[in-house]
């Protein structure tokens, strides 16, 4: 069995949804995703592997991309994934985000805030209990790419096991998509699911 989802033209978070849409309901079979941009195809690659598949993108030409995923399990499991995948022991702390909205802290002057957020950056890296996940959008988007202050900082949470998300629509918005250093591109989606699912989060 082969299903084909159509995502091409489809703004973020909806190929991420399409997809997660069409495996839940999927047996054995390979379900193929169609997108425009590369930033939809990490998104989608990154839900087949945190479902535990081996997706394969491919760039069939410019702005049209193909990624594959064999599936092998009854439909509806997806669920059951992911509470499988929370039993296996972890050091970080569970359900704890930190929220980046900006690359400066506070209000006032923007050399202070550039400071302050520097600083709390780091002292994250220095806390005994670690966040599970670090979330990066709009102005925060600056910190994880290329001329970071914080970049060090970021790439010592993430060699510690803590997950660096940052939007992709910033990213494009700000073009510094290719600029990103640490972490991963994540999507609205996958934001507001970190979020309703945090147990405790933190903003500067």
């Amino acid at each position: 069995m082969e299903k084909i989802v159509d995502a091409r033209g489809l703004t973020c978070p909806q190929p991420v949804i399409k997809a997660k849409e069409a495996l839940k309901d999927m047996g054995e079979g390979t379900l193929k995703v169609l997108v425009d941009n590369e930033i939809a195809v990490q998104n989608v690659m990154k839900l087949g592997s945190y479902e535990g598949f081996a997706p394969v993108s491919e760039k069939k030409a410019e702005g049209e991309y193909e990624i594959l995923f064999h599936v092998n399990r009854k439909p509806g499991n997806l669920e059951e994934t992911a509470k499988e995948e929370e039993c296996f022991p972890d050091a970080r702390k569970k359900g704890l985000v930190a929220v980046l909205s900006s690359d400066q802290m506070g209000g006032g002057n923007e050399e202070l805030g550039r400071i302050l957020m520097k600083g709390f950056v780091y002292a994250l890296t220095k806390q005994e209990e670690l966040p599970e996940t670090v979330l990066l959008y709009n102005g925060g988007a600056r910190l994880s790419v290329e001329g970071s202050q914080s970049l060090e900082d970021l790439k010592s949470l993430e060699a510690q096991g803590v997950e660096i998300l940052t939007c992709g629509t910033c990213l494009n918005h700000y073009e510094l998509t290719d600029k990103l250093q640490v972490g991963s591109v994540t999507n609205m989606y996958e934001i507001v699911e970190k979020m309703a699912g945090a147990r405790l989060v933190i903003r500067p």
